[in-house]
């Protein structure tokens, strides 16, 4: 298995979500489309695939060979130790994979990639009241952001931003977007119109999200610059982080 410490936790979990079968069939076909034209990406997946079932295949065998040492068999009587056993031995394992996997994350991931997952969320968005006639194709892609659907949101606002590029909220909701979407090299240059913007009321949450994204292409001075510009408790509680 090749070193892998770029993975992600984010990674990670899209991971899971594609074996488990429980991705949405958009982002299971992105999923897929990558795995097949993107080999460094395959050779990834399938090296965290071998390693979560490594991790599976040994605890289950371990805690199989535990469960048969000098176990007799069992009486009508003699049935509940037997099933209290097992929900051990399923427990134990769950425990084990946790464990496992969270060892895996914390050693494994550079300190900023761990301080961006932790810190990350995306902008919650506006409240999507407004009439049709009333900026009804801005607010109609806000409907997809909020879903999660940020390509469509993407696909949308862009339209707008190519009329309006100097709009600070168009700019910082497509940055948002782009930023969600795991595109934080389109999503800079957004949010830092936004941030120059002298009156926007997004200015701050601009700044906060340019600390992360900077953070996120390990660009620490940047990142420290930004977020100094925040003021926020939770920002200066990052900053604390990065000294």
């Amino acid at each position: 298995m090749k070193d892998n410490s770029n993975i992600t936790q984010d990674l990670l979990e899209r991971i899971e979500r594609y074996y488990n079968n429980t991705m949405p069939n958009d982002e299971r076909e992105a999923f897929g489309n990558k795995l097949q034209s993107d080999e460094a990406f395959k050779t990834q997946v399938e090296d965290v695939k071998t390693l979560l079932l490594g991790i599976e295949t040994q605890s289950l065998k371990e805690q199989m060979d535990v469960f048969h040492l000098d176990v007799p068999e069992p009486t009508t009587m003699s049935k509940s130790p037997k099933i209290k056993l097992l929900n051990f031995a399923k427990y134990a394992v769950a425990a084990i994979l946790v464990i496992a996997l969270g060892s895996y994350w914390f050693f494994g991931t550079p300190t900023n990639e761990k301080l961006y997952a932790k810190y990350y969320t995306p902008d919650p968005g506006l409240p999507t009241t407004m009439s049709a006639s009333d900026n009804f194709g801005f607010y109609d892609a806000m409907v997809n952001y909020k879903h999660g659907d940020y390509k469509i949101a993407i696909s949308k606002w862009e339209k707008i931003q190519q009329k309006k590029p100097t709009n600070d909220t168009i700019n910082y909701f497509l940055a948002a977007a782009y930023m969600a979407n795991n595109n934080i090299e389109n999503a800079i240059p957004l949010f830092k119109i936004t941030a120059n913007k002298f009156k926007s009321e997004f200015k701050n949450d601009a700044n906060f999200y340019l600390g992360l994204a900077y953070l996120k292409t390990n660009n620490k001075e940047q990142a420290i610059k930004y977020l100094k510009l925040n003021h926020s408790e939770k920002s200066n509680e990052l900053l604390d982080k990065l000294k």
